[in-house]
C-alpha cells in the first residue's frame, strides 16, 4: 500500500534536487566568508577590467582632442578624477556584491535546512514502516506455533 505522506515528501525532495538544489548543494561546500570573498574578488577583477576598457574607449573617442592638446592637458587632475571614479565604482560594486552573496548564501542554507528536515521526516516514516512490518511479522510468526 502506498503511503501518501512518503510519496509527497519524496516528490518535494526530487523537485528540489533537480531545481534549486543543484546550486544549493554546490554552495554548501563553502563557508559563508569564503563564498562571499571569492565572489567579491571576481567582481573586483571584472570591475577593474571593465573600467580599463571604458577608459580606453573614452580615450579613443576623445583622441583628436587629446592629440590637439597633448601639451596643455592636466594629466594629474585627470588621473585623480579617474582614480576617484574607480574607487567610487569599486566601493559600490563590492558592497552590493558582498551583501547580495551573503543574502544568497543565507537563503541557500535555509532551503538546505528545510531539505534536511524533510529527509529526516522521510527517514522517520521508513522507521515507522519497518517497525510496523516487524510487528506484523512477529504476530504472523506467533500464529504459526
Amino acid at each position: 500500500m502506498l503511503n501518501n505522506r512518503k510519496v509527497r515528501i519524496m516528490t518535494q525532495l526530487a523537485i528540489y534536487e533537480k531545481g534549486e538544489g543543484k546550486r544549493d548543494f554546490k554552495l554548501s561546500k563553502f563557508y559563508k566568508t569564503d563564498y562571499a570573498r571569492f565572489n567579491v574578488l571576481k567582481t573586483a577583477l571584472m570591475v577593474t577590467i571593465s573600467y580599463v576598457i571604458l577608459c580606453v574607449l573614452f580615450a579613443v573617442y576623445k583622441l583628436q582632442y587629446i592629440l590637439d592638446n597633448v601639451l596643455t592637458i592636466d594629466y594629474k587632475a585627470i588621473g585623480w578624477k579617474a582614480l576617484g571614479i574607480y574607487i567610487g565604482l569599486m566601493s559600490v560594486y563590492l558592497i552590493c556584491t558582498l551583501l547580495g552573496y551573503s543574502i544568497r548564501y543565507a537563503r541557500s542554507r535555509k532551503k538546505l535546512g528545510k531539505y534536511y528536515r524533510m529527509l529526516k521526516k522521510l527517514k522517520d516514516i521508513y522507521r515507522e514502516e519497518d517497525a510496523y512490518a516487524e510487528g506484523a511479522a512477529d504476530d504472523y510468526d506467533e500464529g504459526e506455533d
